[in-house]
């Protein structure tokens, strides 16, 4: 075959690849095929990576952290999440919070790192302060404030952080300042370096919110502040949600759905919520076992499952959640239908870039044997 006739083959076989995708596209059903995972992190039985928080800067730089014992390393994506940097240490928290949706929290605030973490000088719930780093350009990390203004108030561990579309960040922790566990929040409106005097979102007229459930936190295009959390009424533990417009007073918290979960004990499952483009509100979450995407004031079963994750995702939502507490990955895309995107895994978190056009999600694998942390980008 002479080089003439090699072109026009090849050119050929590309056509037929375009035509095959084409056809493909248009059988219904027919779902776009999800990238490979990507491996970020592999460790040992004695030094897991665990806990990984992934955002997207607006230039589409991606950021991971995720906690070793009392270490926080970072590692970012220059390609959009295909390929990661070498992970390298960030900084120490003596005896942080790590495991069952504890550990750091990350928020990238206009280019800048910033993280969070609980840590105390006891650390096993005897003490613990919500302690913030932020990543300067040239990759240094340094301490700036504490988020809770009481002293050990944040020993439960669970805390949550997102950043607005003005550069304010919000954080959402359980806390224990008083008696009973509440729901409280602060805010900082110069990436970190200082943080607002703490306001009690949330009190149950039974004493105490769920004690061991994360609350979760999402801001819209206005600013505007939604906080999810699992409360305790009557024996029951549902989910609710509290909103601010003003960052000064939050809304009478409103629950999900008029479904109760009657359980004597914490199911340590506090669902995720996103902001969809058109300022949406939704919210994924477990009731006994089964996994419920809400939005609107109504919510659809997704299936079996527990710790679900949401984010936006073009024009709607995606949700992942695990078939036990390691299991199989489930992710639903959209309105389709819900399918295995891995196995072995274990407290999935999925965001989405400011633009809401690139979606990655990561999770503590244990599919290979040792202790990963891996990615993937959700496709379009």
């Amino acid at each position: 075959m002479n080089s003439r006739q090699q072109q026009r083959s090849g050119q050929l076989r590309i056509r037929f690849v375009f035509l095959a995708a084409f056809v493909l596209a248009l059988i219904p059903g027919q779902r776009p095929a999800i990238a490979a995972e990507v491996v970020v992190a592999t460790g040992t039985p004695e030094e897991r990576p665990r806990q990984p928080q992934v955002a997207i800067a607006a230039d589409g730089t991606v950021h991971l952290v995720y906690g070793v014992a009392d270490a926080v390393y970072h590692t970012q994506s220059n390609d959009g999440g295909q390929t990661f940097s070498p992970p390298a240490l960030a900084f120490r928290c003596p005896n942080m919070s790590l495991g069952m949706r504890r550990g750091p929290r990350l928020a990238v605030v206009k280019g800048e790192v910033v993280v969070t973490a609980i840590g105390g000088l006891l650390g096993k719930g005897k003490d613990g302060d919500i302690r913030t780093w932020r990543r300067s350009a040239a990759g240094d990390w340094s301490e700036t404030a504490h988020v809770n203004d009481v002293e050990s108030s944040a020993r439960e561990g669970l805390h949550n952080m997102a950043a607005g579309p003005d550069g304010t960040l919000w954080c959402t922790w359980l806390d224990l300042r008083r008696k009973g566990t509440e729901l409280a929040a602060a805010f900082s409106r110069d990436g970190g370096k200082t943080w607002s005097p703490n306001q009690v979102v949330y009190r149950s007229p039974d004493g105490s919110v769920c004690e061991c459930c994360h609350p979760s936190v999402a801001v819209d295009s206005q600013d505007g502040v939604h906080i999810l959390f699992r409360n305790q009424l009557d024996g029951q533990r549902d989910m609710f949600v509290a909103s601010s417009k003003d960052a000064m007073t939050f809304s009478p918290a409103q629950a999900l759905s008029e479904k109760t979960w009657t359980l004597k004990a914490c199911p340590m499952d506090g669902g995720m919520l996103a902001v969809g483009g058109d300022d949406r509100v939704w919210s994924a979450y477990r009731r006994q076992d089964q996994v419920f995407l809400a939005v609107d004031g109504r919510e659809t079963l997704l299936g079996r499952g527990e710790q679900p994750t949401v984010a936006r995702h073009g024009k709607g939502v995606v949700v992942l959640w695990t078939q036990g507490r390691l299991g199989d990955l489930m992710v639903q895309i959209g309105d389709g239908a819900p399918r295995k995107l891995a196995a072995q895994a274990r407290d999935p978190v999925v965001v989405s870039s400011p633009a809401g056009d690139r979606t990655i999600a990561v999770w503590e694998s244990m599919a290979d044997g040792a202790p990963q942390i891996r990615a993937v980008l959700i496709p379009d």
